[in-house]
């Protein structure tokens, strides 16, 4: 009998992560995973004790693969670091539809909401607005609000404009926000 063939803890995640991908975070559970690797579901709960454990380690990966996405903005250089944070977010909207949905528009009233609080994206918008860090966390919160709602409607398929069009925007709500706080008008 040919030895059997060892199923890693990365192959299940990694296969986890392509079956989110694909077809949604509801598409998850262990049978697909078994299936896409071609073993039985033994393999998914020897490496997991729970779906919910296999469920934090896909979100842990998917949320490595949108940091890959925003340093990629950020070293293209076309904007400044918080504008192009707020750009990788809608372009993993768009490019990740199901990794964006599983990120960002599952429940977090479990206490899972603090991702916005970004000490370093405060930073960024301080810097970028000419104010405070504490009043950039409110500005952000504001201009974050607008941000996602245009990152849900490209996840959902309700829109999806041009960069150019967005940039405008964006420029809009951000420099009204700027106004209204008081930062360096351009």
């Amino acid at each position: 009998m040919p030895p059997k063939t060892k199923i890693l803890r990365e192959d299940i995640i990694s296969t986890a992560v392509e079956i989110v991908r694909n077809n949604g975070a509801s598409a998850l559970n262990a049978r697909a995973i078994a299936a896409e690797l071609g073993c039985s579901t033994q393999p998914v709960f020897s490496n997991f004790a729970t779906m919910d454990e296999l469920r934090e380690a896909v979100i842990g990966s998917a949320e490595t693969l949108y940091g890959y996405a925003v340093t990629k903005e950020q070293r293209n250089g076309g904007y400044h670091p918080y504008k192009a944070y707020a750009m990788a977010y809608i372009h993993f909207a768009e490019d990740e539809k199901e990794l964006f949905k599983l990120l960002f528009m599952r429940d977090k009233s479990g206490g899972d909401a603090d991702g916005i609080y970004d000490p370093e994206v405060i930073r960024h918008a301080a810097d970028a607005a000419g104010i405070s860090e504490e009043s950039a966390e409110f500005f952000h919160m504001e201009f974050w609000a607008f941000v996602h709602g245009v990152a849900v409607m490209v996840a959902d398929g309700e829109m999806r404009p041009e960069d150019d069009l967005i940039i405008n925007m964006m420029t809009d709500i951000f420099e009204g926000l700027k106004f209204r706080f008081g930062g360096v008008i351009l």
